[in-house]
């Protein structure tokens, strides 16, 4: 069992790429936070998580008034889980462009490439989204940092996930049938791979839901209650399904949870509950 897929099923995210940029340097810009742009990409969502894939080229990015720049190099994509207003750019200091006042243009002219800059230096990024009910996906943003960075070159189904990207990315203005609904696909699959690596990186002394989803008896118990909210859930079964004694499975939920199984399960009746309302 998988309890992120299960968790992801309840969240339903809804992803799409909406901006593919070439840039020289120097160049600047700043993205708001994520409110303010959710009304141009997914009207209907509650958050909106925004991400950017760089495919050549360096730059830096960091949230507004906080933390030193986090460098970028092509292969990375860098996720702003939590909707930070955030800054990326290349080259020596430049005045950022506000792309709060660009959001109109941007969100008409699909995925034809944007160019800007000062001449030098190439940088080629494509930026996406990732909408979601803030409610449940509470469960794994909760353990997520505000700035996140994988890279996703480094193995062969990143590639053919990047290059595949790029395909789509390129031949968008085609309008052959179902592009739309494979550019997001592709880019819900980039997100969640960005996540599946991020748990495989974390240390092996972190807690929190995330960390918890990597250990092998806490996985799976969470993905009993994930995939079977409704059941008559006690430590007695979860124990027995799991193979290890109630004191153990108490002990080591506690570790990563901060609370017991059926405490979790109680908050996850409750949220799904509110969510149906």
């Amino acid at each position: 069992m998988d309890v992120l897929s299960e968790v992801l099923k309840a969240v339903r995210l809804d992803g799409a790429l909406f901006y593919n940029g070439e840039f020289s340097a120097p160049w600047c810009f700043r993205s708001p936070a994520s409110r303010a742009v959710a009304p141009y990409l997914s009207p209907d969502s509650g958050h909106v998580i925004i991400f950017h894939l760089l495919t050549e080229g360096r730059g830096y990015a960091h949230i507004e008034d906080e933390g030193r720049p986090v460098p970028l190099n092509a292969g990375d994509i860098i996720i702003f889980p939590h909707g930070d207003p955030h800054f990326m750019g290349n080259g020596s200091a430049v005045k950022a462009v506000d792309m709060a006042k660009e959001l109109q243009r941007i969100s008409s002219q699909g995925l034809k490439i944007s160019r800007m800059g000062g001449g030098g230096e190439i940088t080629k990024f494509i930026c996406g989204y990732m909408a979601c009910e803030p409610q449940l996906s509470r469960v794994f943003l909760g353990g997520l940092p505000p700035v996140l960075k994988i890279n996703i070159r480094n193995d062969a189904s990143g590639q053919w996930l990047e290059d595949s990207i790029r395909y789509s990315v390129g031949n968008a203005d085609a309008s052959r049938p179902g592009g739309e609904a494979v550019i997001a696909k592709l880019s819900e699959v980039l997100f969640v791979e960005a996540l599946r690596r991020y748990i495989a990186l974390l240390p092996p002394e972190q807690t929190g839901w995330l960390a918890g989803v990597r250990d092998p008896e806490v996985g799976k118990v969470l993905a009993l209650l994930h995939r079977k909210p409704a059941y008559p859930w006690t430590i007695a079964a979860l124990a027995n399904d799991v193979g290890i004694s109630r004191s153990v499975l108490a002990e080591r939920f506690r570790r990563y949870l901060s609370e017991t199984p059926i405490a979790y399960l109680t908050r996850w009746r409750l949220q799904l509950g509110a969510q149906m309302r």
